[in-house]
């Protein structure tokens, strides 16, 4: 199988790496050409245009930064669009709206080929070594025709139903993590302004039913001081943002997501769009005037989930 893949960034970089790993015959794309370096040095090839790779594979994957940039490389005049033919896949695996992932799907089947939407949910460090979970929202044959490569990027690969499908669980989830950083801060200053040793609250929060995939993840480089998710401030503005609008077009009245937004846009106003989003705890820090550090606390992220090598699918139960 052919695959293109534009989007070379936190995730996309790691995601290509993993199709290279795999040993794909796999050509890349991105605005800055030197991220492509590293891989276009072990035998990727490099895209002079999204056009020329629609023309040239069988699968092209966008992994951007928002919705704009995904329409932007569909649509333009040497864009996928005008690449595809029937047979074909497009995946997008960005985080992106729902509605419109399902417009652009729609362009995609007027020029014969087949849409899917697949992002992927874990974490940055999980997307390095192929131990993330990846959602896909496809019909069946574009399933399983993209099936290959997904196994080749995650470990945990769950078909959710038709287009757009993926899309909407990737931004609950998105939601659900948000929440959870900022509960994690404020429950770990709590715990260090009533005078508890940080490490024993760190491991006391892991084995209790307070505990999250955001605790045993983010916690870790909050306490360790190093901040670095591999995730920014403005991505989790822009992913709760997406979230809110879903749910206004729903009519449902949300109460908990427009006050965490708002925390996550006043600390995108206060220390910049791409700092590490685990640095929203610098409100508090600030507020509280002192640090969430533990001593001796390990500086590089220890993931627990286990490394066996294999996979799993899950195939939604029902035909779409």
């Amino acid at each position: 199988m052919k695959i293109g893949f534009i989007g070379l960034g936190n995730v996309g970089g790691k995601l290509a790496g993993s199709l290279l790993r795999n040993g794909f015959d796999l050509t890349l794309r991105d605005l800055d050409r030197s991220v492509a370096e590293p891989f276009l040095a072990q035998g990727a090839k490099w895209g002079e245009s999204p056009r020329q790779m629609a023309e040239d594979v069988d699968l092209i994957i966008t992994c951007l930064p928002s919705p704009a940039a995904s329409a932007a490389v569909l649509e333009s005049e040497d864009g996928i669009l005008a690449g595809l033919s029937a047979g074909k896949v497009w995946a997008e695996m960005s985080t992106t709206d729902e509605a419109e992932v399902k417009r652009l799907g729609a362009l995609v089947q007027a020029r014969g080929a087949a849409p899917m939407d697949c992002p992927v949910s874990g974490g940055c460090h999980r997307a390095a070594t192929g131990n993330i979970a990846i959602f896909a929202g496809a019909e069946r044959a574009a399933f399983e025709k993209a099936l290959p490569a997904l196994t080749a990027m995650g470990r945990r690969i769950l078909h959710v139903g038709p287009l757009g499908s993926a899309s909407v669980l990737k931004v609950v989830t998105n939601y659900l993590a948000s929440v959870h950083l900022a509960a994690v801060g404020e429950a770990l200053m709590v715990a260090k302004q009533a005078g508890m040793d940080l490490n024993t609250t760190f491991e006391a929060i892991r084995i209790s039913s307070g505990n999250s995939f955001v605790h045993e993840t983010e916690s870790q480089v909050i306490l360790n001081g190093s901040r670095n998710i591999n995730f920014t401030m403005d991505l989790v503005v822009k992913d709760m943002s997406l979230f809110d609008g879903l749910a206004q077009r729903l009519d449902v009245p949300l109460e908990l997501s427009p006050l965490v937004l708002n925390i996550f846009k006043d600390g995108q106003d206060r220390y910049g769009g791409r700092d590490w989003s685990s640095n929203i705890v610098k409100r508090l820090e600030d507020a509280c005037g002192v640090q969430l550090l533990a001593p001796g606390f390990p500086e590089e992220l220890v993931d627990d989930e286990p490394e066996e090598p294999g996979y799993e699918v899950t195939v939604k139960r029902a035909e779409v």
